[in-house]
């Protein structure tokens, strides 16, 4: 399931970033998304979702939150 699946405020492992675009994936990195790594959706918005990895939250457009599959 990706991000947009997920309910909110459950904590997920993210499990793989499905993305063919090099610059998304190394952007996901810089926030901390990666293989692995604990992510929680705060809340779902119209277009967007507010997730915490890490010690930050982060404003998640869409195309974000689907190249991102949780377990």
């Amino acid at each position: 399931m990706t991000l947009m699946e997920a309910q909110t405020g459950k904590e997920y492992t993210i499990r793989a970033i499905e993305t063919q675009d090099e610059e998304m994936d190394a952007f996901l990195f810089s926030l901390g998304c990666y293989t692995g790594e604990a992510i929680t959706v705060i809340s779902h918005l119209k277009g967007s979702c507010v997730v915490s990895v890490k010690d930050g939250r982060y404003n998640m457009d869409n195309q974000l939150a689907s190249a991102i599959v949780v377990a």
